[in-house]
């Protein structure tokens, strides 16, 4: 019987971490790109983490980076469960900016499918 060689959940894990940190990297100079101000990455609340906060004159967008070998597993990696999760945390996250009257706010999803460029679904979810 094959014995399992310790810490190889270690170099999995850092394999994986790695490849999300590119993702999102990946994902904030196509928002970039697109016009966006990155107001915040790996954003922490008490109630959840923001991947990334974008800002485009009076839009917040929040994004969700996933990457994953196809779009439909990205997709279906944002379960009903992590939108509120992440719904919960983006309006943590507003309530404490003073001009939060003045914006409006979109959740998004950037998938990082293989060697292209990320794709961006605006509006992915309502919060």
């Amino acid at each position: 019987m094959a014995r399992k060689r310790a810490g190889h959940g270690i170099v999995a894990k850092r394999r994986f971490l790695k490849r999300g940190a590119r993702g999102e990297t990946l994902a904030a100079w196509l928002l970039r790109l697109k016009g966006y101000r990155i107001v915040g990455r790996n954003v922490r609340t008490r109630l959840g983490e923001i991947d990334i906060v974008a800002k485009r004159r009076n839009l917040i967008a929040i994004v969700e980076v996933k990457a994953r070998p196809t779009l439909q597993d990205a997709m279906e990696a944002v379960t009903p469960a992590a939108q509120k999760r992440i719904s919960n945390a983006a309006d943590l996250w507003l309530a404490k900016r003073r001009d939060a009257a003045n914006l409006s706010i979109r959740f998004d999803i950037i998938a990082v499918v293989g060697r292209r460029l990320p794709i961006h679904i605006e509006n992915a979810w309502n919060g």
